[in-house]
């Protein structure tokens, strides 16, 4: 529920500063809307406020395998695809229900996002749980959303290293937005909006945004 107000609330910072926006909401919010914004599509700033996943590497032949979404993406070899961001209609294929036909599942994985194109984009904002997680490959760092994002071209990625409560998050988030807008650097900006929240809630509500250079 807090993701409506953030979102909302976040809007209304950028239309007092008089910045263009567009927002995807509810049924608007797919997997298909996000996709139409790479390329020439400029988007200077991407937000993403929903729900993100990892799965970490399992010995697959100590579980029970089936041919639904969630165990094909918990047992995929390519840790890219073991973390993503889900959009809206997802819960439809999530537990083995068939894709609609003419459209995206809703589910859009760090392989699909390393193949965007987002080389306009200037910062992307992850207010989700666990976008900075990955698999950690020797030399290489980790592989996951970060690397994805950083693959499409993006400079700055505000990342969350573990599950997020949606109230403080969206706290957060307008905090930062608030010294962005103001003129702050992001990193600044993330440092100012978390030294803010330290005042009112321990680090488990703040600390876990990290941004991604």
């Amino acid at each position: 529920p807090g993701t409506l107000q953030e979102v909302q609330a976040i809007a209304q910072q950028f239309e007092n500063q008089q910045w263009g926006l567009q927002t995807f909401l509810e049924a608007e919010a797919t997997e298909d809307n996000i996709k139409t914004l790479s390329g020439q599509h400029k988007s200077h700033i991407l937000h993403l406020s929903t729900h993100g996943y990892f799965f970490p590497v399992r010995q697959s032949n100590k579980l029970n395998k089936t041919d639904n979404l969630r165990d094909r993406i918990r047992f995929a070899d390519n840790p890219l695809l073991r973390s993503g961001l889900v959009f809206t209609g997802v819960n439809h294929v999530w537990e083995g229900g068939k894709a609609i036909e003419g459209i995206e599942d809703g589910l859009l994985t760090a392989y699909e996002i390393a193949n965007m194109d987002l080389q306009n984009t200037q910062l992307v904002a992850l207010s989700a749980c666990q976008t900075a997680q990955g698999d950690v490959q020797n030399g290489e760092g980790v592989f996951g959303l970060q690397r994805a994002f950083k693959t499409a071209g993006v400079p700055y990625l505000l990342a969350s290293l573990w599950k997020v409560p949606d109230k403080e998050t969206a706290q957060l988030m307008e905090l930062f937005y608030q010294y962005y807008l103001a003129g702050a650097a992001p990193r600044i900006a993330l440092q100012k909006a978390q030294k803010e929240m330290s005042s009112q809630y321990s680090p488990f509500y703040w600390a876990a945004f990290i941004l991604i250079e």
